[in-house]
């Protein structure tokens, strides 16, 4: 089965596809980090969650990690899982993990070593003399996806795509070449060009956690795997206006009314009707955060009679009223950093921050390959 789904896309693997693009086509990414991390010898990272610390935003913040060459090991609650080239982690709730390599090794904080953003060229940290060593491409993915909820129970605190061990891992891992690319030969548009490639890995790894899901899982990607809800879910998101009934959805799913409904309430625990409720106000969410649009045409776009219910639902759904979300969204857009080190301060700053980190042990080179730090 999950065979055929990812060699012979069907109909039901279109709708699957299409009801991932709709999503993804909503909801893109809204920031990212990258930089690259050179350690050798023994080696250790602290425990802490500290790369999605580095976004401005509290929530949405997705840490990740690709290993581009050696091997280390990695620590998540005591369990701890070895690493190899190729491998790809992605931590959706930002949990403390720890990496390293051999035991009791130096304590390494590249996320502290890191120099301030913009950046004009991707930062490459390296640590330790010694010639072996691994190689990750570090960073942070920004995704408000994460406050829809069906989607948000359905994502695991650790994703691990092992590229060498998968049918489809080809593609990613020439993926991950032109990044590792980007870094070693910057060029114009390099840095936004790396964002692209993060951007369309972790797009990969959403399908691949949909083509992977077990026969019996359940969850929004599962959902996505079932030919069935498949269709009703695209149904949905291609018109999510429309005032869909139970009997509509359960007629284009070939399914009884109350087949759908038992199977809406396994897989996502709540019913097609509700679902399409929260998906118009995950919708009215964005249109908040990022357009001009007033309340009253974006509740009537969620399909509420009058902007008083589309208050009192809005703020069921996401604990705060919808004035108050549009005003968190607009002050947060305006407290990102807008300082640089290019132009005026710009070469000042960064020798500040050299100089600081010159002074605890952590020294910077010059390199064609970027900033590298090295203690």
């Amino acid at each position: 089965m999950r065979e055929a789904l990812s060699e012979n896309p069907d109909a039901a693997g279109v709708a699957r596809d299409d009801v991932l693009s709709a999503l993804l086509s909503t909801i893109r990414l809204s920031g990212s980090l990258q930089f690259c991390f050179m350690p050798t010898g023994d080696w250790q990272t602290d425990a802490a969650p500290s790369l999605a610390n580095l976004s401005a935003k509290a929530s949405g913040t997705m840490p990740f990690h690709i290993v581009v060459a050696g091997r280390c090991w990695l620590k998540v609650e005591d369990k701890e899982s070895e690493l190899e080239a190729g491998d790809v982690l992605v931590f959706p709730f930002g949990t403390g993990h720890q990496l390293g390599a051999g035991r009791d090794g130096t304590l390494v904080l590249p996320t502290r070593d890191l120099p301030q953003k913009p950046w004009r060229e991707i930062p490459v940290l390296r640590y330790g003399d010694e010639t072996q060593g691994v190689r990750l491409l570090c960073g942070y993915l920004q995704w408000d996806g994460l406050s829809f909820a069906p989607l948000r129970q359905s994502l695991p605190s650790l994703i691990h795509v092992r590229t060498r061990a998968t049918n489809d891992g080809d593609w990613l891992r020439a993926t991950i070449r032109q990044m590792v690319e980007e870094v070693d030969r910057p060029r114009a548009g390099g840095v936004s060009m790396l964002t692209r490639l993060t951007e369309i890995i972790f797009i990969e790894i959403l399908r691949h956690q949909i083509m992977m899901a077990e026969p019996r899982s359940v969850g929004w990607l599962a959902a996505l795997a079932d030919p069935a809800l498949s269709r009703c879910l695209s149904l949905i998101h291609d018109d999510p206006k429309r005032d869909w009934s139970l009997e509509q959805l359960a007629a284009a799913s070939g399914m009884s009314r109350s087949a759908l409904a038992d199977r809406f309430q396994t897989m996502l625990s709540t019913s097609p009707i509700r679902y399409i409720r929260d998906w118009r106000l995950y919708l009215a969410s964005v249109a908040l955060a990022i357009s001009g649009q007033p309340i009253a045409a974006i509740a009537y776009d969620a399909g509420y009679a009058t902007e008083a219910a589309f208050n009192r639902a809005f703020s069921r759904a996401f604990a705060t009223p919808p004035a108050a979300w549009r005003a968190t969204a607009s002050k947060r857009a305006s407290s990102l950093p807008r300082r640089s080190l290019e132009g005026r301060g710009g070469c000042s700053a960064w020798r500040q921050h050299r100089c600081k980190e010159q002074r605890r042990g952590v020294s910077f080179e010059a390199s064609p390959y970027g900033l590298r730090a090295s203690g």
